[in-house]
């Protein structure tokens, strides 16, 4: 082929890439431009929330549905997770380190739980930092929710109950009452 039938085929190929797309002001290229912001029926429930873990195995996907390939697996139940979106029966979570992806909702429960974050924390007798320690938990340590009021929270760890800062814990934000 020579220069002269490449140019053209290159004219050509330009010409009809240009003449495919929408023009300007028309429906399609608005269509095509606008975000798609369609709300798939989810939950309801406000984002974001916090729920936890329910299998020891839960598979974290890239991507909202099981043809989305499996990015990682959690191995822990009752671990609290962030759910921060929502589309049809899939939530994408974030865990207490901050890493995210999709779940399906049959993988999850609305329990309450926390994980201790960053040092060790101590479980008081009552809500005061004067109070007794009924024990010290270490980081990763799991328990669950019982109540939260002001900046205490109510939890159970290992069959031993107390009262906990929401400072000293990953799983319910900082001024969220939970009854």
């Amino acid at each position: 082929m020579g220069i002269r039938s490449s140019v053209l085929l290159c004219a050509f190929s330009v010409a009809l890439a240009a003449f495919s797309l929408p023009q300007t002001g028309s429906k399609a290229a608005f269509a095509a431009d606008k975000p798609t912001n369609v709300q798939r029926k989810g939950s309801g429930l406000p984002i974001p929330r916090f729920a936890s873990l329910r299998s020891d195995e839960v598979n974290v996907r890239t991507g909202p549905g099981s043809r989305y390939p499996v990015d990682w697996v959690f191995k822990r139940k009752a671990m609290p997770v962030e759910i921060v979106a929502e589309y049809e029966n899939w939530r994408k979570i974030r865990d207490w380190q901050g890493a995210s992806g999709w779940v399906h909702q049959s993988l999850l429960t609305g329990k309450r739980s926390f994980i201790i974050n960053a040092k060790t924390a101590s479980l008081h007798k009552t809500p005061a930092s004067s109070a007794e320690v009924v024990a010290r938990l270490e980081p990763e340590v799991l328990g669950e929710i019982r109540s939260c009021a002001g900046d205490w929270c109510r939890v159970k760890v290992s069959g031993v109950s107390g009262w906990i800062e929401r400072s000293g814990m990953w799983g319910v934000y900082k001024s969220e009452p939970i009854n």
